[in-house]
């Protein structure tokens, strides 16, 4: 199975996370220009989730179902460490804007904070509520947004203010509306003004990153969305879900440009000429 993937910021390395439930996980290399395996890793006994590639290009860091973030050479796909401070499984990563750090969130509740050099456990970012399993980072800040069972999607800073109260959220930058179900996927526009949220719920929510204000909904799909992803220049958003279709939208206004089946499935003919 492949749970995610990941492009390099220049487009010349596309990983794979996924593996077999209760079995292996894998993390594969591609060159996508030449549709080419460079190499490939196995870690831990199960699949492993939320691929992400830093911004500089030399590592990939992965969750994992063992509740451990293991990080990776890009360049020999050696493992570099393995950080346990979660409690549960880790279901998604991004690294921050100066590939130094990155966050890891999953079931555990937590939005962790890691210093992507050493492999280790630096602070929680946020108020620990429902499971976590999406998170996206604004282009060009270390911001981020996280979201799971809570239904709500919390905008935070990777950095604490230097004046601070005891008990003070000091990281929460805002937080969105509650979405009519989980939430499964974020993705933040090139430009950092729109935040997209999708989950349980068959549509799209667009938010002003500035404001948190709604600024429109795509609506068409008829199950839960999983995927999300803006074009390079934020004009469409591209979304994918149970109903197994790809629908692109333009990101003003959520107006549907097309909907494809990304890979058309035919049933094998029996040996009668019919279909199973």
């Amino acid at each position: 199975r492949i749970l995610s993937i990941a492009y390099s910021k220049d487009g010349s390395l596309l990983v794979a996370g996924g593996g077999t439930p209760a079995r292996f996980g894998e993390v594969q290399f591609w060159d996508p220009r030449a549709g080419k395996l460079l190499r490939s890793a196995e870690v831990t006994t199960d699949t492993v989730f939320g691929a992400s590639i830093s911004p500089d290009g030399s590592k990939v860091v992965v969750g994992c179902a063992d509740n451990t973030v293991r990080g990776f050479d890009t360049a020999t796909a050696k493992e570099l460490y393995k950080i346990s401070s979660h409690e549960n499984w880790v279901l998604a990563t991004v690294f921050g804007v100066d590939s130094k750090r990155f966050i890891s969130v999953g079931r555990d509740r937590a939005a962790k904070l890691n210093d992507s050099n050493l492999g280790q456990f630096l602070e929680n970012v946020n108020q620990m509520r429902g499971e976590l399993s999406a998170v996206a980072r604004h282009p060009k800040e270390d911001v981020i947004v996280i979201g799971g069972e809570e239904r709500i999607p919390y905008v935070y800073t990777m950095d604490r203010p230097r004046n601070m109260k005891v008990g003070e959220e000091a990281t929460l930058v805002r937080k969105l509306e509650r979405q009519d179900g989980a939430i499964f996927a974020l993705a933040w526009s090139p430009d950092g003004t729109r935040i997209a949220v999708a989950g349980a719920a068959p549509n799209v929510t667009l938010y002003d990153a500035a404001t948190g204000d709604r600024v429109a909904a795509c609506k068409g799909h008829s199950a839960g969305i999983y995927a999300l992803a803006f074009s390079p220049d934020g004009q469409r958003l591209a979304t994918g879900g149970f109903d197994v279709n790809v629908r692109i939208y333009k990101s003003a206004d959520c107006t549907l440009e097309t909907s494809f089946v990304p890979v058309p499935l035919t049933a094998p003919a029996s040996s009668a000429g019919g279909l199973q």
